[in-house]
């Protein structure tokens, strides 16, 4: 059950504030969810926490499975464009496979929205929407992100020269 008074957790300032809003926000009701294989639904997954949390939580009131459904693809990168969120080093999806991400949750299964599958739901043509945080591709330059893909692919290419042939 959701406490409606209890606001968006990504946005709060730390990390520990996130961790007590959550346990405030969400409680079970334990004949409901006891033996029963559930698919929890969210909008998004930013650092994972509220995501961890609910699914710790549903566990612990007897749930046999829980799947977790995203109604978008995964977070990849900082919005510079309007969102206060998490720095790309706090969003759980920019250094992490779907799979890890579930790992991290501990969800029996994890699936996001594709980007086409957002696209066709929003009925905006792709080329009139800014995607930056779901790709990494912004719809404007960014101060710094030129500096931080340049790192990006010297990383790679040092990791490739330190691989035995």
């Amino acid at each position: 059950m959701k406490n409606r008074y209890i606001g968006r957790t990504f946005i709060m300032p730390d990390q520990s504030m996130r961790e007590t809003a959550v346990r405030l926000k969400m409680n079970t009701i334990r004949p409901n969810i006891e033996g029963h294989s559930l698919v929890l639904v969210d909008d998004s997954i930013v650092r994972g926490t509220t995501s961890r949390r609910i699914v710790d939580m549903v566990r612990r009131a007897g749930a046999k499975e829980v799947h977790v459904r995203i109604g978008s693809p995964p977070i990849m990168a900082p919005c510079y464009l309007g969102i206060d969120m998490a720095s790309r080093d706090e969003l759980i999806a920019a250094h992490k496979t779907v799979a890890g991400v579930e790992a991290v949750i501990n969800a029996d299964s994890l699936g996001y929205v594709s980007h086409e599958g957002l696209v066709e739901a929003v009925g905006i043509p792709k080329e009139n929407l800014c995607m930056g945080c779901l790709t990494g591709i912004y719809p404007v330059e960014i101060p710094g992100e030129r500096c931080l893909a340049a790192q990006t692919k010297l990383s790679e290419y040092i990791m490739e020269a330190a691989e035995p042939n």
